[in-house]
């Protein structure tokens, strides 16, 4: 390969891979007009239905195994609902959630492609003796959970065309979702032609989350052209946009959620059984880098993009790009019924255009009248609604917010391709039509069957982990019931107004109309924080906190959106634009969140210089975050939205959990402990150290030549005599990009200002020209350094230190007292009880 020196990787690489789409025609073409793979072929929703096989019995407490139990925790939500009706709800739920894919894996097999091979989830379930992982690390390197019931492949399976996939272990018997008669795979292209039909469930992979599913396009040429060894050990041959796999890989939600039971963790973590996974803590242990990225190759800028995002956190708009690095702690879900009635009382939001359509608990038959379900929608365009992603855009309802994941990991990605060019973004971005999507995806009417049973299960399953009830919780522990009182207070004083669904009655008067969701937000919000610094509020709240029954039913998160000026955090997240009115996500957010006023001015500071300036931050929806639930806090650290407080351990024990709390929860409550060589200024005028995210050694972006398109693998030759400092035998490379250069700089800039993007890249082609022949890295980096301020001007993210913000209880707030020491250590012993 050979290197052109410029760091708009973005850009070029856009040019450079537009061909690399294998998406086809064979369905209809355009957005509104194409067909998902099931409609194409005449299969329709009803066959698609949801499993009643309990296979998972063991997980989340096994809370199946008990009927009665779970009609007792949802009575109050579907009065009379028998043990049996219960019972068999929640399992089509956690089936749904665990094992189903909604035909998602054309889109994995589509991101293949655009991604230039970096992305291959066929390798990743994979064990061949080349690759870095196998089913002996998974756990440890790339955090994906080992699907009990399987073991190690050590060879080339022959009924998987010579891939080293994982095996069944005899000992457990067959896995009931491939059943093939029971869920008839969708027949279309290969699939029951030369290549089996396969069940809808897919194959078991050995991961939880991935199945396996026949490629339709493996036709019988491609089965010729077929060869495994080369699969794995020539680059030149499976580095080919051309080349066809006999499998495409889909994923379920739990790939990304289900974990390890915090209160019951397994022995060994590579080697789990049933009983030792829970459905909803998130994957706290996902590297990204390294399962998007299957050779982890240090020198790619890719994977050090990648490598932003720490264990457990990624960029949920990493395919519909809004040019925001935005890596983000993957969602636990605990206490939902908590968290409904949080949105019962501050969550009323009004919809419009396209959020109309989303699905309401009123539209399912099995909401009696009765139910209190029944209140949180009003016709025509009412709804009292949670708020599930990190900026609160998520606000439709909780079954619109469920709907909308679904499409996010591929769900009728068809569609969803059409409306904007993934990972590279610079086309320009349309929404996703729930109105479409039900006239053309049978999996989309599928899947919306089946989210109230997905919603049923949590509302019976999510219950808090608890550290006095894993093995060897007690011993970190306080037993001194001074201290834990004192923490309640403290607690009740400073953490209840952001981090407790319980607060005074007299709340409600601060956001009138069940929430104040409108233009006056800020007002409102800015009363009630005022409210919240008074003698009247603590001794309200004090009570309420010392109460015995305080933690139970307590979603410990107000829900309510918290202006970014008042965090002082990373602002990337709250400056998110996928749900803004006519953006990707627009059916999925409401007209309340699209009017919410302009938060005011952020403070920034200079990546190199550290200068401060300030920020004007926009409105229509963004600038806000709402508070993380404390629950299980002891087991979900390190902290804030990217994870980047605290020391990351691997193994998921309890003495490892509590490593991670104790470095982290001592970061958050000292900010002069955090790390970094930055020096972060607060409002306050304090400082502390500071962590930007930076290239750590030289880097590229590059694309081998068979992902080129045609017509520059065709003139490939010449091209390389005559742009040799560009095109080589094996591809092209671009870069390099020098050391020590903030990534955020590059990921995020702003593609839709395309005239200033034209100019910069004007004056970076003239600079590196001036380059000698073998530039090093310190030339580049000079050149770069004249390139600094005119990508500050057209970065849509210009904030760039990860580890700051959150100092409430410390003295580095302007308006309020931080706490002392030994207050610190009680709300730490409190917290510990969570």
């Amino acid at each position: 390969m050979k290197s052109i020196r410029t760091p708009f990787v973005l850009g070029m690489l856009a040019l450079l891979v537009s061909s690399c789409s294998t998406q086809q025609s064979l369905c209809g073409e355009g957005a509104g007009n194409v067909r998902d793979e099931a409609l194409c072929v005449g299969r329709l929703a009803d066959s698609l239905q949801g499993s009643e096989e309990d296979y998972y019995a063991d997980m989340d407490y096994g809370i199946s195994k008990d009927p009665v139990e779970v009609a007792r925790r949802l009575d109050p939500y579907i009065p009379g609902i028998s043990p049996q009706e219960a019972q068999q709800a929640i399992v089509r739920g956690r089936n749904n959630w665990v094992v189903w894919t909604a035909g998602n894996d054309a889109l994995w097999n589509e991101i293949s492609n655009i991604s230039v091979g970096n992305l291959d989830f066929l390798k990743t379930v994979s064990n061949h003796p080349s690759l870095k992982f196998s089913r002996d690390n998974r756990w440890q390197y790339m955090g994906v959970v080992n699907e009990p019931c399987y073991i190690k492949g050590d060879a080339p399976r022959q009924d998987r065309y010579g891939l080293w996939l994982d095996r069944r272990d005899p000992s457990c018997g067959p896995d009931p979702f491939e059943n093939e008669d029971k869920y008839p795979g969708v027949k279309i292209g290969a699939r029951g032609d030369n290549i089996p039909a396969g069940s809808y469930y897919g194959y078991g992979t050995g991961i939880v989350g991935l199945r396996l599913f026949p490629n339709p396009d493996f036709d019988a040429q491609a089965e010729a052209n077929w060869d495994a060894e080369r699969y794995y050990n020539d680059r030149s041959y499976y580095a080919s946009k051309d080349l066809v796999k006999p499998y495409r890989v889909g994923m379920s939600c739990g790939f990304c959620h289900v974990g390890p039971n915090p209160s019951n963790p397994p022995a060994d973590p590579e080697h789990p059984k049933w009983e030792n996974l829970n459905s909803n803590p998130g994957a706290q242990y996902f590297w990204v880098d390294r399962i998007f990225m299957w050779d982890a190759d240090p020198s790619s800028f890719a994977y050090q993009l990648f490598h932003t995002s720490r264990p457990g956190a990624l960029d949920t708009s990493l395919i519909s790009s809004d040019y925001i690095n935005n890596p983000r702690t993957m969602n636990a879900i605990y206490n939902l019924g908590a968290r409904m009635d949080v949105a019962s009382r501050y969550g009323h939001e009004e919809l419009a255009g396209g959020g109309l359509n989303n699905r309401q608990f009123n539209d399912l038959a099995i909401v009696p009248p009765s139910s209190p379900l029944q209140q949180f929608y009003q016709a025509p365009d009412q709804v009292l609604t949670p708020r599930v992603l990190k900026d609160g855009a998520d606000s439709v309802g909780a079954l619109g917010a469920l709907n909308r994941v679904y499409i996010n990991i591929g769900l009728f990605s068809e569609e969803w391709l059409q409306h904007f060019r993934a990972l590279l973004g610079g086309k320009k971005i349309t929404p996703f039509e729930i109105e479409v999507a039900r006239k053309n995806s049978s999996y989309w009417n599928a899947n919306e069957a089946q989210t109230p049973d997905v919603a049923l299960f949590f509302l019976a399953s999510a219950q808090p982990d608890y550290l006095a009830n894993a093995p060897g919780g007690a011993a970190h522990m306080s037993q001194d019931a001074n201290e834990l009182e004192r923490g309640k207070t403290v607690f009740a004083d400073t953490c209840a107004r952001c981090h407790s669904s319980k607060l005074p009655e007299k709340t409600a008067e601060f956001f009138p109309d069940k929430g104040c969701v409108s233009s006056n937000y800020l007002q409102c919000w800015s009363r009630y924080w005022t409210w919240t610094q008074s003698s009247e509020f603590k001794s309200m709240m004090r009570p309420i906190v010392q109460s015995d029954d305080f933690l139970d039913n307590n979603f410990l998160s107000s829900e309510m959106r918290v202006p970014v000026t008042q965090l002082e955090t990373n602002a990337c997240s709250p400056l998110a634009t996928n749900g803004l009115e006519g953006n990707i996500w627009d059916n999925f957010t409401s007209e309340s969140y699209k009017g919410l006023p302009a938060v005011g001015s952020i403070r920034v500071q200079h990546p190199y210089s550290g200068e401060v300036r300030d920020y004007v931050m926009p409105a229509g929806g963004r600038g806000y975050s709402r508070p993380a639930s404390l629950i299980s806090a002891w087991s979900s650290a390190p902290f804030l939205l990217n994870n980047s407080l605290g020391e990351f351990k691997w193994t998921g024990s309890v003495d490892d959990r509590m490593a991670s709390f104790d470095d982290a929860i001592e970061k958050l409550l000292w900010p002069e402990k955090r790390e970094g060589d930055f020096s972060v200024v607060t409002r306050s005028g304090k400082t502390h150290p500071g962590m930007i995210d930076k290239t750590p050694a030289s880097s590229y972006l590059r694309v081998d030549t068979g992902y080129l398109p045609d017509f520059l693998q065709t003139l490939q030759g010449p091209l390389s005599r005559w742009l040799p400092w560009l095109f080589g035998e094996a591809g092209v490379e671009i870069g390099p990009i020098p050391a020590g250069t903030p990534i955020n700089l590059l990921s995020n800039i702003d593609m839709e200002e395309r005239g200033k993007v034209v100019k910069i890249l004007l004056k970076a082609k003239r600079d590196l020209k001036a380059l000698p022949e073998n530039a090093t890295d310190e030339d580049a980096r000079r050149v770069f350094a004249n390139l600094v301020d005119p990508l500050l001007d057209v970065s849509k993210c210009p904030d760039y230190v990860v580890n700051k913000g959150h100092y409430f209880g410390t003295n580095y707030l302007v308006d309020e007292e931080g706490l002392n020491d030994n207050d610190k250590q009680a709300l730490i012993a409190f917290l510990k009880t969570f």
